[in-house]
């Protein structure tokens, strides 16, 4: 797994180390950088395939803008020149890189300063790209060539295929009900939740190939108005002509109502079953990435229905994989009794500004002091009453 990311000059983050579990959860205040450190693994993710531009950072779920977007730019100090990313994996497989983009001759690729790649013993890259090779343009990366040449279970050639695959996901209503476009669509899920059926379908096909139903339980024992998931290709009585529609569409059938007419689509179905079955189909997927973040994970999730979908990312992330690791950010308070923070995989971080307006994030961890708190209040209350940090000052 990726254990560290540094970040340094990047958008509202000076300099953050962010060591990262299995899951991660960062809280806090409106405008204080939560989606910036996920962003700034994408344009990571983007360095790793030898290209950083709109299209590459798009694909990943980040905000495409002009540099001056992109970089620090506080009324105390300088603007940095360049942009400095990297990670480390546990078994000390390296890769930084440093970025340019002149805020006023912004190039259409950032050009590569430096960059350094290892698996942990060997240098593979480790000098300016210019100087690498005569031959590569600054707009190319020197690791995404070099990578090539590596075995794919190499440590080097598993972290670049961790931080090339790694995508920001967002869903929203209409395209998880299948009424919008995925602009950004991918295999198993779209950026924006499209292929919802289809992947459900993929995932169901697992599931009867192990004969195994104790996952999809996992799953469906938090909507407790359904009882059975499937998929159809006909819409016959189920749908209205008039609804715009994919060719797959998932089936909901619900327990309180007569058979006859018990059964519902996407489209009619309750949101918060489809942000839910979205979720679980992420971690649970072998196809989707095995670096991922969800930005705004508990939106439209009722705060008992969000405890309990947190409380089940870890189980579902070990099924599909012992590498995959999710990054996510929440508002809701309720989010955090979902975190079983005794669990050293699962982490916790209060994301703030200082007073320079700088990003800023420490782990929380249950110190003795939060321990005996925690005994008396859900951490959830504890955050509200100010005892975590990362509340806005209002």
């Amino acid at each position: 797994m990726i254990r560290t990311v540094q970040i340094n000059g990047f958008k509202s983050i000076e300099s953050a180390s962010v060591e990262l579990g299995r899951v991660n959860c960062f809280i806090g205040a409106n405008g204080v950088g939560k989606s910036n450190i996920l962003e700034a693994i994408g344009v990571l993710g983007a360095a790793a395939s030898g290209r950083v531009d709109d299209e590459s950072l798009m694909r990943r779920g980040v905000r495409a803008g002009v540099p001056r977007l992109f970089k620090t730019s506080f009324e105390v100090g300088r603007t940095p020149s360049q942009i400095v990313l990297g990670a480390l994996m546990d078994d000390k497989a390296e890769f930084r890189v440093s970025l340019l983009n002149p805020l006023e001759n912004p190039h259409p690729a950032w050009t590569f300063k430096t960059e350094f790649l290892s698996d942990g013993v060997t240098p593979i890259v480790s000098r300016g790209v210019r100087t690498a090779s005569a031959n590569l343009a600054e707009t190319s990366g020197l690791a995404a060539l070099k990578v090539v040449e590596l075995a794919s279970a190499s440590p080097a050639a598993r972290l670049i295929a961790m931080l090339q695959n790694y995508a920001i996901y967002c869903p929203n209503t209409p395209t998880l009900r299948g009424a919008a476009t995925d602009v950004q669509s991918r295999d198993p899920l779209g950026l924006s939740g499209g292929r919802l059926a289809e992947a459900f379908a993929e995932f169901q096909k697992s599931i009867h190939a192990s004969d195994d139903d104790e996952v999809f339980d996992s799953v469906l024992e938090l909507l407790d108005w359904v009882a059975d998931i499937d998929t159809t290709d006909v819409a016959g009585p189920l749908l209205s002509s008039a609804v715009p529609r994919s060719k797959l569409l998932l089936k909901f059938t619900d327990r309180f109502m007569k058979k006859s007419r018990n059964t519902l689509t996407a489209h009619d179905a309750s949101e918060g079953a489809l942000y839910v079955l979205f979720t679980a189909l992420l971690c649970l997927s072998p196809a989707a990435p095995r670096l991922l973040a969800i930005d705004n994970l508990d939106q439209a999730l009722n705060p008992r229905l969000v405890t309990r979908l947190t409380s089940k990312l870890s189980y579902w992330l070990r099924q599909s994989g012992a590498e995959r690791q999710l990054l996510f950010t929440a508002h809701n308070p309720a989010v955090l009794d979902g975190l079983d923070l005794s669990d050293e995989e699962v982490r916790l971080f209060a994301v703030e500004r200082n007073s320079d307006g700088k990003t800023c994030l420490k782990r929380i961890t249950l110190t003795e002091k939060l321990r005996a708190l925690n005994k008396e209040f859900p951490l959830s209350r504890l955050w509200l009453m100010g005892n975590l940090g990362a509340l806005p000052n209002v």
